[in-house]
């Protein structure tokens, strides 16, 4: 037998073993596995190092664990709000949240997100005033802040940004910044110089162990956070770069969605950044300390929910959040997203809103930052004109928002997309918004975003062309591992 033939047969072995674990192990839903499959079999060799980088299932236990969370009473908050929501005894502050009484529930049994009604919330839709406002808190910080994106850049907003930060350190603010190894590749360790020798703390999440190959390179930390003095609160889609300011050829304008907290949801996401962080750092170094959690003067009234979501999850929390806001809708429902990838349920949740004569209206970018997932998105969107939605092709540069809104009452923002990896395999955060007037201006943002779109009707999409047709068809197979 020649060593040609043996090698042939080991590569047949080895497909089978890999399939048989795709199949009978991992027990993935059945649209993955037929999309990993197609991949070993088209692909026998680099398959293989395909599904060692991006196929394989996470470990999720006691993955994110800090001990001292006891210690801000979230359990005992926990119990009040179920069991106050469970025997129609919570003491709403406004009608908005109380509509949504069941949407709150869920998110507190299964995600730990406590309500809070006491916020006051700014949204920015541009990245020059986002940041401005950003500087500005840095620059009156006094105790701690805490940063944390998927991506950070080494160019003109980067280095602007770590300036910033480390002059902060040499006043003696406690500064910590943490980023996520994929998001963030070209970043090198010198960028941290100065920072570090000011005193400054880097971490990394989920660094790669070996050069050129992580095991859990599919997995990222795509959260965008940022807590001042436990006082102020930052979450949305924008990360730290000069493409977020408009200065990158290749996008032109970039338009997204972030909201500064102010309010009790605040401990919230500085819950979630100490959890993040002790994860990345060897030492679990961030206990308890009151001026994490300082006593906050409530000044607004917007109820609203800190939802995170995660390989680690048993549920997939902001997914289900999605579609139980769809399935709430009476008469509207508007979706930004710059990657339109549903799983069938949530598909099939737009589809029932749809057909049932409520206006969906989805808008997506004009350009692929991603070629495969860009394709795919167009062929989803084909699949919402047919049941009568309208999808709108932002043109005005590049939309990266991502913003969920319901009949003018409730909205979600934050960092996950439509799509199936930020549902299975991103590391999420969104803030799902109980407030008539935070619904009403995202639904304006919106209707002025229209004005630099194109509406894509059914007749426009039917016209594309055999080519776009047969990207459309391979990404479409592809989508949920995409």
């Amino acid at each position: 037998m020649s060593i040609t033939s043996i090698f042939l047969i080991l590569i047949l072995i080895l497909n089978l073993l890999f399939a048989t674990i795709v199949i009978f192990i991992e027990r993935r839903e059945p649209s993955t596995t037929w999309a990993w499959l197609l991949v070993l079999y088209f692909l026998p060799v680099a398959g293989f190092v395909l599904y060692l980088l991006f196929g394989r299932t996470l470990r999720r236990s006691h993955l994110f664990y800090w001990e001292d969370k006891k210690k801000i009473g979230i359990e005992k908050i926990l119990d009040r709000q179920l069991t106050g929501l469970t025997n129609n005894q919570f003491l709403f502050r406004n009608d908005s949240t109380r509509d949504y009484r069941d949407l709150i529930y869920m998110h507190l049994w299964t995600n730990d997100a406590v309500l809070t009604e006491d916020n006051e919330v700014s949204i920015f839709t541009d990245g020059k005033q986002k940041f401005e406002q950003l500087f500005k808190d840095i620059e009156q910080a006094k105790n701690h802040i805490h940063i944390q994106y998927y991506i950070i850049q080494n160019d003109s907003l980067g280095k602007r940004f770590i300036e910033a930060l480390t002059a902060k350190v040499r006043e003696g603010v406690k500064v910590r910044v943490l980023y996520d190894d994929l998001g963030s590749r070209t970043l090198k360790k010198k960028f941290f110089k100065e920072f570090r020798e000011a005193g400054g703390r880097v971490e990394v999440f989920f660094p790669s162990k070996v050069k050129f190959f992580n095991p859990r390179l599919n997995f990222r930390n795509h959260r965008k956070l940022v807590i001042i003095d436990g006082e102020i609160g930052y979450v949305g889609g924008f990360n730290v770069g000069d493409e977020y300011l408009g200065l990158v050829q290749k996008f032109g304008y970039w338009r997204d969605t972030h909201l500064r907290i102010e309010g009790s949801a605040v401990y919230a996401i500085q819950t979630r950044f100490i959890l993040d962080w002790n994860q990345a750092s060897k030492h679990h170094d961030i206990v308890y300390q009151p001026n994490y959690f300082p006593v906050l003067e409530p000044n607004g009234s917007i109820g609203l929910q800190i939802v995170t979501s995660g390989p680690d999850s048993e549920w997939e929390q902001i997914k289900n959040g999605y579609i139980k806001l769809i399935t709430s809708a009476k008469k509207s429902i508007l979706i930004q997203t710059p990657y339109f990838i549903p799983d069938s349920s949530l598909l099939d949740a737009l589809r029932i809103a749809s057909l049932s004569g409520i206006s969906v209206k989805l808008m997506i970018p004009n350009k692929p930052d991603h070629v495969f997932v860009y394709w795919a998105t167009t062929y989803y969107a084909g699949e919402l004109l047919k049941t009568g939605a309208q999808v709108y092709i932002y043109d005005n540069g590049f939309i990266h928002a991502k913003m969920i809104v319901v009949d003018e009452e409730v909205s979600s923002v934050g960092t996950a997309n439509i799509d199936v990896r930020s549902f299975k395999l991103n590391f999420e955060v969104n803030a799902f918004i109980y407030d008539e007037s935070i619904a009403q201006t995202l639904t304006a943002v919106f209707y002025k975003d229209i004005e630099v779109s194109t509406e894509l009707t059914r007749e426009l999409y039917e016209k594309r062309s055999r080519k776009i047709r047969m990207k459309e068809s391979l990404s479409r197979l592809l989508s949920p591992i995409l």
